[in-house]
């Protein structure tokens, strides 16, 4: 378990950029001492007023600023207006008829996750892009540790650099969760790629992006991905993909429903799509 006050200490050392303490002391109009004694963790209560300051000095954006303000701050930080994360117990709780409503979205691949990236309940079309879209499943566990679902993702690097930048924003300053020591250190053993993203301190939270995908059957896609906060389940968080409408992702992925819907029937090849077999390997790194 890291302390709190460690932790902060950790990030401020990892944010100064290549400026020198007195450099950033000055810039955040305190004394360098002081500042040695909040990088080191000896000072834990430091008012907000010397935390913007300090953001400001340090040029951080204002997930990064929101994110250690919130190591030293219970109350909300400013500029979001982002409450402090509740326990993981209290975050898995899946309000009734969500679960019913995905479920009658069967064009729309849609998937409901915790701020650990945990899979809770997830429609048929979410399934079939990729087996890990499931409940039970953890997305980063997946992302980092499952070969074939690093083979789906053409955009693998990049989302996986923002999955971990997200998951430090989003556990907050609650370093000590079970759940969060868990996947960390179980990722950290296992992948050494995820143990220097980590090692990072990058913070970053959820935003709408395309998601680019290489499914075995149908071939390659792109989703616009939407993350959608649920108001009566604390943490949750509702995933939507959809394509462009009229494009040829769009037409894929209605030929993945209709497969999808009809396990027994013969996988036709895609009009003006390209064999992805093991005679022909999709890249690991592709345009994102």
């Amino acid at each position: 378990m890291i302390h709190r006050a460690r932790h902060r200490s950790i990030v401020l050392r990892d944010l100064k950029r290549g400026l020198r303490r007195e450099e950033v002391a000055i810039l955040a109009g305190i004394s360098t001492d002081y500042y040695v004694r909040l990088e080191q963790g000896r000072d834990r209560s430091p008012s907000t007023q010397v935390l913007v300051a300090i953001a400001q000095a340090l040029n951080l954006d204002r997930d990064a600023a929101d994110y250690m303000i919130s190591l030293t701050k219970t109350q909300q930080a400013p500029w979001s207006g982002r409450a402090r994360p509740r326990r993981a117990s209290e975050q898995d709780r899946l309000p009734s008829g969500i679960r019913e409503l995905i479920d009658r979205w069967n064009d729309t691949p849609a998937w409901v996750q915790n701020r650990f990236f945990d899979v809770l309940a997830a429609n048929a079309l979410a399934t079939a892009l990729s087996p890990n879209y499931a409940p039970g499943s953890n997305l980063l566990s997946a992302a980092f540790l499952d070969p074939s679902e690093r083979e789906r993702r053409r955009d693998w690097e990049k989302m996986t650099r923002e999955g971990v930048a997200t998951l430090r924003a989003l556990a907050g300053p609650d370093v000590e969760d079970p759940r969060l020591a868990q996947l960390v250190g179980k990722l950290s053993v296992r992948s050494d790629y995820f143990r220097g993203l980590w090692a990072l301190h990058e913070v970053t939270h959820h935003k709408g992006h395309v998601t680019r995908l290489r499914h075995p059957q149908i071939g390659d896609l792109e989703l616009r991905s939407h993350k959608l906060a649920i108001s009566e389940g604390d943490g949750l968080t509702l995933v939507v993909l959809h394509p462009e409408p009229g494009s040829r992702s769009a037409e894929l992925l209605q030929l993945l429903g209709n497969l999808s819907a009809s396990p027994t029937a013969t996988t036709p090849e895609p009009e003006g799509t390209q064999s992805t077999g093991p005679e022909n390997p999709s890249p690991l790194h592709s345009d994102s």
